[in-house]
């Protein structure tokens, strides 16, 4: 069975390595290379690849903003990003929204195949090196989850207008409670936060999920 290829790179050298590489692999055939986002939008309206390697650095619009276009409009197709970015984030956020795999581009040929034949599958593909960063991550959240301070109802409600950008003022007069009861609030939430500025909290209750 032939696995039918196309990729989405704004960097001719990197297509012209591809094609070169895939010579040696007759059941992998490209059928179309293109180098920004429309010019993908367009070809794929015309013919649909079993696997599209999406770069995420493409002019106009970006490989991880198309992932979930692409997925919305082509719900079958699989998509392995093939990137310079060594990031668990861009990882993360683009296997959240649909895609199977993800690679940088200083791998090899023979884990470049087999991340293809495992997309085609529709099986998750990742590195060694990027999946242990990304379980490593997801470790460290889990034990911050674990480890949430507990607020009373209140300090949840203060913590959100703190971070929503409202003065302490301004939380008096919504809360309808004295000015120096929030700043007593606000003193508690820093203490059991284990923080000390504003900047530092809001960073902390987004990270920990104790407010949006």
């Amino acid at each position: 069975m032939c696995i039918r290829i196309a990729i989405a790179d704004d960097h001719p050298m990197v297509i012209k390595g591809l094609q070169q590489m895939l010579v040696n692999y007759p059941k992998i055939v490209m059928t179309a290379a293109y180098h920004n986002g429309l010019a993908l939008l367009k070809g794929l309206d015309r013919e649909l690849p079993d696997v599209l390697l999406l770069d995420i650095q493409l002019p106009g619009q970006t490989g991880d903003e198309l992932v979930p276009v692409l997925l919305k409009k082509y719900p079958a197709l699989k998509i392995l990003m093939l990137t310079n970015f060594d990031s668990t984030l861009y990882a993360s956020n683009v296997l959240r929204y649909g895609a199977l795999g993800y690679l940088l581009k200083t791998t090899d040929e023979d884990m470049l195949i087999a991340a293809i034949e495992a997309v085609q599958r529709g099986e998750r593909f990742l590195e060694p090196s990027m999946q242990q960063k990304i379980e490593r991550q997801d470790a460290r959240r889990k034990q911050e989850l674990r480890t949430k301070p507990a607020l009373t109802l209140r300090e949840k409600e203060i913590l959100q207008l703190i971070i929503d950008g409202d003065t302490g003022q301004e939380i008096a007069e919504k809360l309808h409670i004295g000015f120096r009861t929030v700043e007593n609030y606000r003193f508690n939430i820093l203490l059991k936060m284990e923080v000390k500025n504003t900047a530092s909290l809001v960073k902390k209750a987004l990270t920990l999920g104790l407010a949006e």
